[in-house]
């Protein structure tokens, strides 16, 4: 009796299919990923960068994340002046008219996305609750 010659076909579809699970098994990982922000590719901003000199970082846009110290002062114009903690370091952000909207409240935790304008002050473009 003649033996069946063996599909060859199955053993090729093996390192295919273990290359589709590794696929999915990376996509779960990027979207399961411990940062949620949607700012994952932007450089956090260096606090002592900053405190030395924040002339030097002018123009650019940076990541803070921190916890609201204290509410330094408001204009409906301009919005809120607020200290917020970062490292242990106490640094002003000025959270612009366009989130007048949003309660703020003292030791609460916040990720912002700053801009460091011409005179070094930081400028919120983002702000979302961590």
């Amino acid at each position: 009796m003649a033996r069946k010659k063996s599909s060859s076909r199955s053993k090729s579809l093996l390192p295919i299919a273990a290359g589709f699970f590794v696929l999915i098994a990376l996509g779960f990982v990027f979207l399961g990923s411990k940062d949620k922000s949607t700012h994952r590719t932007v450089p956090s901003l260096d606090v002592a960068a900053y405190l030395q000199n924040s002339n030097s970082l002018r123009g650019n846009t940076y990541k803070l994340e921190g916890k609201v110290s204290e509410s330094l002062a408001w204009s409906p114009d301009s919005g809120r002046l607020i200290a917020i903690e970062v490292d242990n370091e106490i640094i002003p952000v000025l959270v612009t008219a366009d989130f007048n909207d949003m309660n703020i409240q003292k030791e609460q935790r916040l990720v912002f996305l700053v801009a460091v304008d011409e005179k070094g002050i930081l400028r919120t473009r983002k702000v979302e609750k961590s």
